[in-house]
C-alpha cells in the first residue's frame, strides 16, 4: 500500500474510533444526567418519605386526639342528658304511688317509664360503641347460668312486648347449663337483640327465645314474624349505623348501634352472632353461639328473711332542683328524714355536721364536686375513727373509669341515672344505721 493510501487509511480510522470517542463521551453524559436526575428525585423522595412520615405521625395524634374529644364529648353528652332523665323517671314514679291515682294516671306513669328506660338503653348503645372502639369496656367474667341471664333479658323487654300485645315462647336451657361471660353484658346483648326483635315486630306478632347445647358451644336463637331485613341489608346489619329503609318509620327508629355493639360483645366473650331474614315482611332470626362454661359455683346458703324498712337519716346533695325535689319526696314517703344541699360546699359542711345513715350525692357539683366532697369525708373521718354514713354517688357520669374514681373516693355504691326508684329505695333500707331510728 502507497504511504498515501495508508495514510488515508488511518485517518479514516482515527476518525471512526473518534466517533466512536465521542458516541460514547455522549452516552455517559447521558448516563452521568440520568444518574444525577435519579440521585435528585431520589432526594426528592426521601424527603417526601420524611415528610409524609412526620404527616402520618401527625394525623395520627390528630386522630387520637379527636377519638379523646369524641368520647368526652359522648359522656359529657350522656351526663347532660341523663340528669334530666333522673327527675322525670321518679316523677312518674311518684304518680304511679299517688293514694287513690285512677287506672289513667297508672298507665301514663309506666308510659313515661318505659320511655325513660328507651331514652336510657339508646345513650348506654351509644357510649358502648364509642368505648368498644377505643378498647375501652373490659370484661368481667365469671360462670354463668345462661337461664339466668336469658329471664333477665326478658323482664327487661316484657313490659315493652306486653304494650304491644305480642306473644313470647320462651324456651330456656337447663339450669346446670353454664357459660363464662360478663353477666351485664351478656344480659345486654340478649336484651338488645329481643328488644329489636319486639321493635321491628307488629302488634300481636309472635317472638321466639330458643336456647340449645352443641358439644362445644351453646347456641342462642331469638325469632320473630316482623318486618325482616332486605337482602342488601343483611350482610351489613351489624355494621355501625345500619339500619335499612325500614328505619324511616320513625316509631321503628334508633340510633343504628345496637346491633354493632351485640356483635362486638359476643365477639369478646369468644363467641359469634349471624342474622337470617328471608327477606322483607318475613320475618327474622338472630343466632348467638357461645362457648361452653366449664360448671356453675355452688349455690350460697338462703339468706335470712329481711327485717322491716327502718327510718333512715338521709343526706341529699343535688344540684338539680327538679331532681333534688323530686328525690327527696320520694325518700320521705318511705318514711326517711331527708335534708337536701345544692352544691358541694354546703353539703360537705352538712355531712361533717351531724350524723347521717346514708348519703346519696350527684358527682358534678358546683363549687366543690362529689368526688372531692367523699374524699375529704372519708378523710375526717377516718382521722375520727369513725365509720360513717353509707355513701350513694346518683351520677350521669357513667363510664367504667367515673365509676371506679366513684368507688375509689369513698363511695360504697356507684348508680347512674336515670335510676329506678325502687331500686334507690331498697338501697337506701339496706343500708347499714349509723344513727338510732
Amino acid at each position: 500500500m502507497a504511504p498515501a493510501e495508508f495514510l488515508l487509511h488511518r485517518v479514516d480510522a482515527l476518525e471512526r474510533e473518534l466517533d466512536a470517542l465521542r458516541a460514547q463521551a455522549l452516552r455517559d453524559a447521558e448516563e452521568r444526567a440520568a444518574l444525577e436526575a435519579a440521585v435528585v428525585a431520589l432526594r426528592e423522595a426521601n424527603e417526601n418519605l420524611v415528610l409524609a412520615t412526620f404527616n402520618a405521625e401527625d394525623l395520627r395524634e390528630d386522630a387520637e386526639a379527636a377519638n379523646r374529644r369524641q368520647n368526652e364529648f359522648l359522656a359529657m353528652l350522656a351526663h347532660e342528658l341523663r340528669n334530666p332523665l333522673a327527675p322525670i323517671s321518679m316523677a312518674a314514679s311518684l304518680l304511679a304511688g299517688v293514694p287513690g291515682a285512677d287506672a289513667q294516671l297508672a298507665k301514663l306513669s309506666r308510659v313515661i317509664g318505659r320511655q325513660v328506660d328507651h331514652m336510657a338503653r339508646l345513650l348506654d348503645d351509644l357510649l358502648d360503641a364509642a368505648r368498644i372502639s377505643s378498647g375501652k369496656i373490659k370484661l368481667a367474667l365469671e360462670p354463668l347460668a345462661l337461664a339466668d341471664v336469658l329471664r333477665h333479658a326478658v323482664e327487661t323487654v316484657q313490659p315493652r312486648i306486653a304494650e304491644r300485645g305480642q306473644v313470647l315462647d320462651l324456651a330456656l336451657p337447663p339450669e346446670t347449663v353454664a357459660v363464662e361471660g360478663d353477666k351485664v353484658r351478656l344480659a345486654q346483648v340478649f336484651t338488645n337483640l329481643l328488644g329489636n326483635a319486639s321493635k321491628y315486630t307488629g302488634d300481636g306478632g309472635r317472638l321466639r327465645v330458643a336456647a340449645h347445647v352443641e358439644a362445644e358451644a351453646i347456641v342462642v336463637t331469638i325469632d320473630d314474624n316482623g318486618t325482616g331485613i332486605a337482602p342488601d341489608v343483611l350482610p351489613y346489619i351489624f355494621d355501625l349505623f345500619t339500619q335499612g329503609p325500614r328505619s324511616l318509620a320513625r316509631s321503628e327508629g334508633g340510633l343504628g348501634v345496637g346491633l354493632n355493639v351485640v356483635r362486638n360483645l359476643v365477639g369478646m366473650h369468644g363467641g359469634k352472632v349471624e342474622a337470617h331474614s328471608d327477606g322483607n315482611g318475613r320475618g327474622s332470626r338472630f343466632t348467638v353461639r357461645l362457648p361452653r362454661g366449664t360448671g356453675l359455683p355452688a349455690v350460697p346458703k338462703q339468706a335470712a328473711p329481711a327485717q322491716a324498712p327502718v327510718r333512715r337519716r338521709v343526706l341529699l346533695v343535688e344540684d338539680n332542683p327538679d331532681a333534688c325535689a323530686t328525690l327527696a319526696d320520694i325518700l320521705a314517703t318511705q318514711g326517711h328524714d331527708v335534708t337536701c344541699a345544692q352544691d358541694g360546699h354546703a353539703g360537705l359542711a352538712l355531712a361533717l355536721d351531724r350524723p347521717w345513715d346514708v348519703i346519696v350525692c350527684d358527682i358534678g357539683l358546683p363549687g366543690l364536686d362529689g368526688l372531692a366532697l367523699m374524699g375529704r369525708l372519708r378523710m375526717q373521718q377516718k382521722e375520727e375513727q369513725g365509720r360513717g354514713p353509707f355513701a350513694i354517688a346518683l351520677t350521669g357520669y357513667g363510664q367504667p373509669d367515673d365509676e371506679a374514681r366513684g368507688l375509689a373516693a369513698g363511695f360504697d355504691r356507684y348508680l347512674v341515672k336515670p335510676v329506678g326508684a325502687s331500686a334507690l329505695l331498697a338501697l337506701v333500707a339496706e343500708a347499714p344505721a349509723a344513727v338510732a331510728a
